[in-house]
């Protein structure tokens, strides 16, 4: 864990204070993919347990309920879009790295070697898309976050090389994931996030 250079200026809601309209912003999460499974006739005894930890993103999110809903419900989408999950971590991750958004870089660094990611390829992610790791496809994902991110822009020869793999809708959602953890790592410096108990930030050396 590293000590964030961002002053905090919007630190997280007290858990205690979220209120009715806090609870309904957060209903719109993803349910845990086993949420469908039919319920048990008689639930296994369980032994009591602390509240879980408020992660610290959710903290900031809930000082506004209206913006949390909306954007929530947007973010469900990402993580169900056209895009494979190696897809969306490769540039998330990458997004993360350019911007430096501590923050999704841990989240989304864990999130990727779950759906696979090597270790090898993280550290070839902030090496970018030059890096003789990458199959062409990959290096034009890579490629697309950087330009997207200095230029607000995808090169034609970036988007043909896009183009050449993906189909219309894939290129749009590319598009807006890059985008919103864009926005997401501009939004969380500005506030102040600060990385939870236990997480990894970037490599102390690295930066």
């Amino acid at each position: 864990m590293t000590s964030s250079p961002y002053p905090v200026r919007i630190p997280p809601r007290d858990r205690s204070d979220w209120d009715s309209e806090v609870g309904e912003a957060l209903s719109v999460l993803a349910p845990p993919k086993n949420a469908s499974a039919p319920p048990r006739d008689e639930p296994a005894p369980q032994a009591p347990q602390e509240p879980r930890p408020v992660a610290n993103i959710l903290g900031i999110f809930t000082w506004h309920p209206a913006l949390t809903k909306a954007f929530l419900g947007f973010n469900n989408h990402l993580f169900a879009s056209t895009l494979t999950d190696r897809v969306r971590e490769l540039v998330t991750v990458r997004v993360s790295w350019v911007r430096d958004g501590e923050y999704e870089w841990a989240q989304h660094v864990r999130m990727g070697k779950a759906v696979g990611l090597s270790d090898r390829e993280i550290d070839a992610i902030s090496e970018g898309p030059d890096s003789p790791v990458w199959e062409p496809v990959e290096a034009a994902l890579l490629r697309a976050v950087d330009e997207i991110v200095a230029e607000r822009y995808v090169s034609d020869a970036t988007w043909a090389a896009l183009e050449g793999h993906f189909d219309r809708q894939q290129l749009m959602d590319i598009v807006f994931t890059i985008g919103a953890y864009d926005m997401l790592a501009m939004a969380f410096n500005v506030f102040g996030l600060q990385l939870d108990p236990g997480m990894e930030g970037f490599p102390l050396d690295a930066r």
